[in-house]
């Protein structure tokens, strides 16, 4: 993989179609969790092509290549999505983006939609931390030990941040009265 990534940085088409260093699955999950991180859809494109300029300067640089480039991609894609969010919280200080967002009616009828809005809402309240791992986990559809592999910390600390969120979602969720 390395070698068809540093190819690619080096100008060499047959390295793989169009020289991407994302599949198109893999681009698909990056999307799913810079959204889920909170990432409006105007910016996905930008938090994409940053997920995939971070694989090719870590190429580039003569870095060995992630194990599992599709999970090293998500946490990146994760961490720009903290990162986003952060910046938002700090510009907005929480205040008029989301009391218009809260403001909207959801189009009706569709148990779905309002179950993965109020999910949505739920995330928004979640501490970074336990945000990360919750999107890593059931929305990249990563395992924990990767998880923990990838973000440097314990298993034991991932099941704990996942365990405090999914609490925290349930009350969220049966408070708004969705579930």
């Amino acid at each position: 993989m390395l070698r068809r990534i540093t190819r690619r940085v080096q100008g060499d088409e047959a390295a793989g179609p169009g020289g991407d260093p994302l599949d198109p699955a893999q681009e698909r999950r990056v999307r799913a969790v810079l959204a889920l991180g909170g990432v409006p859809q105007a910016d996905l494109p930008d938090g994409v092509q940053q997920v995939r300029l971070r694989l090719l300067e870590r190429a580039a640089k003569g870095h060995e290549a992630p194990r599992d480039v599709s999970a090293w991609a998500a946490v990146v894609a994760s961490n720009l999505a903290m990162d986003w969010h952060r910046a938002r919280r700090r510009q907005e200080r929480l205040g008029e983006r989301l009391a218009s967002l809260r403001g909207h009616e959801h189009p009706s009828g569709e148990d779905d939609s309002v179950l993965s809005l109020a999910v949505a809402r739920g995330l928004e309240d979640l501490p970074d931390a336990q945000r990360q791992v919750v999107v890593l986990r059931f929305y990249a559809d990563l395992p924990v030990r990767s998880i923990a592999r990838e973000l440097g910390v314990p298993e034991g600390t991932v099941k704990s941040r996942l365990h405090t969120a999914v609490r925290a979602l349930r009350a969220r969720l049966h408070e708004d009265e969705v579930v």
